[in-house]
């Protein structure tokens, strides 16, 4: 056998073993929506229970399609601001995106992005169960998921993404560019939407327990193992002698990313059960944890991430409280987790790593261009998050009516009982109805 044909052979086993990789990220990052399924249907009371899980469902059902169609797009035709640059390779109808056997990138790596774009939906979607009606969900998601994430992502991600080339940002888990962009949008939403009904009395904040809380602590956990896939596809497979990089082109290893995840998550947990003592927080905790440290996952000293974790876990309950305060009901406590840590997370990486060179020419990281990045990215979130809800809201179009969100979604939207043989009635309808109507639906 000739140098050649051992050479060829050689390059193919490499672009195979890269699609291999990130087919099995993709594959493990559905987890993600199944943990966020069980989670909510958990989280909501037996009446929204069906309807939480088939937002879960069709929030992936709805985000690939629209990420294939504009969302690919995007990513790669404004890594310069809002002004496109040439893209054509990344629209529909072009040929790497369909199958085509020279190339062994396009569809992988789409695919990867796809499910992250389904994450921000299913962040939005824990935020707001109860009470939106589920067209108006779908809209919201497609448009995080499709097009807001992945513009701050063509900013803070791509290879000649602005606050890369200008400011040095650093954001190789997606603190920033996935989790404080879908959590500012869900608080943005959450202001127009407003609160379920009974959650404040007299401006005070009542507890609405989760009909099950060790479902929704299951798929927490189920979050986490999809958090592997996740953070696995923000890290690049290169063939060749280069090895593995980082998003950026750093040079970094899968090590770096299994010793600061596993830390950051057992700090998270630690530092959330500290100053909460509450199961739901706990275990929130965990993924607070990993988001806290997520963008600087190649960077950290496992020691340190640990302590940054545990600090994050630590004051994302106290986060929870004050958007209760505001008068925000977040169901799920998604700002705190997603906003309040993403945000959290990108700024620790110029405290902690300011001067860290990036590759090239590239600016060097620092406090000043995380911080700003950080914001950048909450606005990013926000302004759209608030600017589309509030129109919807106008149309009469944003939230159920009074009287379904009293007998409940799943009667309503679905229509179907999550559990008819086994919840008496008057715990479906415990706290929404006037004395004696519950009769009125046995």
């Amino acid at each position: 056998m000739s140098v050649e044909t051992l050479q060829s052979t050689f390059e193919m086993h490499q672009s195979m073993n890269v699609e291999v990789f990130y087919w099995w990220c993709t594959a493990i990052m559905f987890m993600i929506h199944a943990g966020f399924l069980a989670y909510e249907i958990g989280a909501s009371r037996v009446k929204n229970a069906l309807t939480s899980g088939m937002k879960n469902i069709l929030t992936l059902s709805v985000i690939i399609p629209t990420f294939y169609f504009f969302g690919w797009w995007i990513y790669n035709a404004f890594p310069n601001g809002l002004i496109p640059i040439d893209a054509s390779a990344a629209l529909p109808w072009s040929q790497s995106m369909g199958p085509d056997i020279q190339d062994m990138g396009t569809g992988i790596f789409f695919a990867a992005f796809a499910l992250f774009g389904a994450t921000t939906g299913s962040i939005l979607s824990g935020a707001v169960i109860e009470r939106i009606r589920l067209s108006a969900f779908l809209i919201l998601a497609a448009i995080l998921g499709s097009a807001v994430w992945i513009l701050a992502g063509a900013w803070g991600w791509h290879p000649s993404g602005w606050l890369l080339t200008k400011l040095g940002y650093h954001d190789v888990g997606a603190s920033g560019v996935v989790h404080a962009v879908a959590g500012f949008f869900a608080l943005g939403v959450l202001m127009n939407l407003g609160a379920r009904v009974g959650k404040f009395k007299d401006g005070v904040a009542m507890y609405i327990p989760p009909h099950n809380l060790p479902m929704s602590l299951i798929g927490l956990m189920m979050i986490i193992v999809g958090f592997f896939g996740f953070l696995g596809g923000c890290i690049i497979f290169n063939g060749g002698d280069t090895g593995w990089t980082t998003i950026y082109g750093n040079p970094t290893n899968l090590s770096a990313f299994a010793f600061n995840t596993l830390m950051g998550f057992a700090g998270g947990v630690l530092g959330a059960y500290m100053t909460s003592r509450e199961p739901f927080w706990t275990m929130s905790g965990g993924l607070g944890g990993i988001i806290s440290v997520a963008a600087g996952l190649d960077l950290y000293y496992p020691g340190l991430a640990f302590v940054l974790a545990a600090s994050g876990g630590a004051l994302m309950p106290f986060i929870g409280r004050l958007v209760d305060k505001l008068g925000v009901d977040d169901a799920v406590g998604a700002v705190a987790v997603h906003a309040f840590c993403g945000f959290y997370g990108v700024v620790l990486v110029g405290v902690f790593c300011s001067g860290y060179p990036n590759v090239g020419d590239l600016p060097e990281i620092s406090f000043s261009g995380q911080l700003l990045g950080a914001v950048i990215m909450a606005l990013t979130g926000f302004i759209p998050g608030w600017g589309i809800s509030f129109v919807l809201k106008k149309m009469n179009m944003l939230r159920v009516p009074p009287h379904v969100e009293a007998l409940g979604l799943d009667l309503v939207e679905i229509p179907a009982k999550p559990y008819p043989e086994t919840v008496p009635a008057h715990v479906v309808v415990e706290n929404t109805l006037e004395p004696g109507q519950e009769k009125q639906l046995v």
